[in-house]
């Protein structure tokens, strides 16, 4: 079957032209991400990123299947939540309403949960449901770097509970629109600076707050440099944020799906604490979890 796969996230929209459960072409669009579109903008996006594709089909319907933040509120449709405790592969994606009728859209349902906190997560759910599909009787926990980061324990094949960070948000607020705009640049990662930064939040996280301010002092006063900055900033958050976490981590199977630079640099915080993880492009696993929602169409 031909049909294609979209992740369609906060900054990024992803596509894929499938072929039952293999890639066959890839287009994306890093402008389009669903943060920035209005509700009617939305479709003409998406159909203007797979128009060179769509004369495979000819007369017949394009069946495309939609996973991320294109399904939030604030989207191109709203799709249900499912509640945690779930398992991912029994998710059913929801028909969306288009103008064109050559296509046909389905949307995946994101997740909630209320205890013992109220969180949400849309996109991460297929990505998880993918990993399952080849890891069948992992045991343990999965974290998701990004915008929001995701740290899901998975059991039985199951979402038992799952746990939300803005790290990455925070990251971005505070690199480009904070006064720390002016001390930090993206560059060749500054592993030592990262490890600094680590090192001071994982034992310290209350000192994240006066550590992040310092960053910049820093910089003006001892002339530390812009890519050591940033990856000082990087260490801080992340350390937080496993800090954070260690009742979800300690003790556990780790597994990292994303992005492959970030997902080093949180294997390389996690190793700090004697916590290795295996790591997982995010793509893939994205094509792996809507072929597995595919199959509750027919």
């Amino acid at each position: 079957m031909t049909w294609i796969a979209v992740d369609w996230g906060g900054s990024n929209l992803r596509a894929w032209l499938m072929q039952d459960d293999t890639a066959v072409a890839e287009a994306g669009d890093r402008s389009a991400g669903a943060r920035t579109l209005n509700r009617d903008e939305f479709e003409p996006t998406l159909s203007k990123l797979i128009d060179p594709w769509r004369s495979t089909w000819g007369d017949r319907p394009v069946m495309i299947l939609i996973c991320g933040e294109a399904g939030s509120r604030e989207g191109w449709f709203e799709a249900p939540f499912a509640q945690a405790p779930c398992t991912p592969r029994t998710l059913a994606p929801t028909r969306v309403p288009t103008q064109d009728a050559g296509l046909q859209v389905y949307m995946m349902p994101g997740l909630s949960q209320l205890r013992p906190k109220p969180t949400i997560l849309r996109g991460e759910e297929t990505q998880i449901s993918g990993f399952l599909a080849s890891h069948p009787t992992f045991e343990g926990v999965i974290c998701l770097p990004g915008t929001h980061s995701k740290w899901a324990h998975v059991s039985a094949e199951e979402i038992v509970s799952f746990e939300t960070t803005m790290t990455g948000e925070m990251y971005d607020l505070l690199a480009e629109t904070s006064i720390l705009r002016h001390s930090v640049a993206h560059g060749d990662p500054d592993g030592i600076a990262f490890d600094e930064g680590v090192d001071v939040t994982l034992s310290n996280p209350e000192r994240l707050v006066t550590e992040v301010a310092a960053i910049r002092a820093s910089h003006v006063l001892t002339g530390a440099t812009k890519t050591a900055a940033d990856a000082r900033l990087s260490g801080l958050l992340i350390g937080a944020e496993i800090a954070a976490l260690k009742p979800y981590w300690l003790g556990q199977q780790v597994a990292l799906i994303g992005r492959e630079v970030l997902c080093g640099l949180y294997a390389r915080a996690l190793s700090k604490q004697g916590v290795p993880a295996d790591r997982f492009a995010a793509g893939p696993l994205t094509q792996a979890g809507l072929f597995t929602a595919l199959g509750t169409l027919d």
